[in-house]
């Protein structure tokens, strides 16, 4: 039976040492893994270990360099689906690698995830991502460039997911989809369908890197088509549920002309159906909705929502995968995933006019 400490006291390395009848130097080297000792040995050791309940010193264990290995994951919150799927992947492949992953949440407060970068990094993560759209000002860019290549300096890695790049010579893995082309694609399919008067309901302060290039494709799609596309289609909104109904009555209180409403996110969707549905409003016959993700939520709708397909659990995993074992992936740096639309019920083509 090992010997216990005074009562009250944590167990030491020292009192590991003295019930294994060995030196506390040996017992460094046993938990930190990193010097040669004998199976005899390593075995008194770890029993006495578990018979004192003993505590490995995390950050002594680092500086041995033997420390468990950490992956952070830095996201607007836990709530949103598209995260969760994101950060599912992300966790997977960190375990897949054998890493440990941390969860830190910014609820949208840029200053909040910088903050909590340059915590990870005096914490030691091996790679620090960034799930969601960031923002584009001067400022927050020059800040991050600088984060991003402390990292680098410090061993560790600043991962961007579904963002775009930093820049081309700043040290960071980026794992983006094509957030613009998906918005184009699904715009382009409601205008194939005959429709003209389609509100894009997501557009919010300039400078959001993910509602910017949905909002670049829903405009470019009218260029395309030689369709104006007036500022005044795309409504403001935060991006949830209760948001796109509110925003929906509005419009429709506000006596506004649309045959389509293409909602920046499936969440918002789903509130933009239950206005409709309340406004006694068909949907697709009278008003067309679709969507953009593709979480479960969208087949449970009623009807089944039109949407942009984007794998957020691949992205996830590919963001990992890249950032820690960029001797094999030194190539696809930057990676650009490609997004589908899933046609379902939820549009329609352009409804005819009344008879007289």
């Amino acid at each position: 039976m090992a010997r216990q400490p005074a009562s009250g006291d944590r167990p030491t390395v020292k009192d590991v040492a003295a019930s294994s009848g060995v030196s506390a130097t040996t017992v460094s080297r046993v938990l930190a893994g990193n010097y040669p000792v004998s199976t005899a040995t390593r075995a008194r050791v770890m029993k006495a270990v578990r018979e004192l309940d003993y505590v490995i010193n995390a950050q002594a264990r680092a500086l041995g360099g033997g420390g468990t290995k950490t992956v952070a994951f830095i996201v607007h919150d836990l709530v949103g689906p598209s995260f969760a799927y994101v950060g599912q992947g992300v966790e997977q492949q960190a375990t897949a690698e054998g890493r440990l992953c941390l969860v830190c949440t910014t609820h949208g407060d840029p200053e909040r995830e910088l903050e909590l970068i340059e915590l990870m990094r005096e914490q030691q993560a091996e790679a620090v991502v960034l799930v969601g759209g960031g923002t584009n000002s001067r400022t927050y860019l020059e800040r991050m460039t600088q984060i991003a290549r402390a990292l680098d300096k410090s061993g560790s890695r600043l991962v961007l997911c579904g963002r775009p790049p930093l820049g081309p010579d700043v040290p960071a893995t980026v794992v983006e989809y094509d957030n613009e082309g998906g918005a184009y694609a699904i715009t382009s399919y409601l205008i194939s369908l005959g429709h003209r008067d389609i509100v894009f309901m997501g557009a919010g302060e300039p400078g959001h890197t993910t509602i910017d290039g949905r909002l670049r494709g829903f405009e470019r799609a009218h260029q395309a088509h030689q369709l104006s596309a007036p500022s005044q289609q795309a409504v403001a909104i935060t991006f949830d549920r209760q948001s796109g109904y509110r925003a929906t009555r509005d419009l429709l209180a506000a006596g506004r002309k649309f045959t389509a409403i293409f909602a920046a996110t499936d969440v918002v969707a789903s509130g933009v159906l239950v206005a409709l549905r309340e406004a006694g409003l068909r949907v697709p016959e009278d008003i067309s909705v679709v969507g953009y993700d593709d979480i479960p939520l969208a087949t449970d709708l009623t009807p089944m929502l039109t949407t942009v397909h984007v794998d957020y659990e691949e992205l996830g995993r590919t963001a990992v995968r890249h950032a820690l074992n960029r001797d094999r992936h030194a190539m696809s740096q930057h990676t650009v995933m490609g997004v589908h639309v899933v046609i379902r019920d939820s549009a329609g083509p352009l409804p005819k006019p009344a008879r007289r």
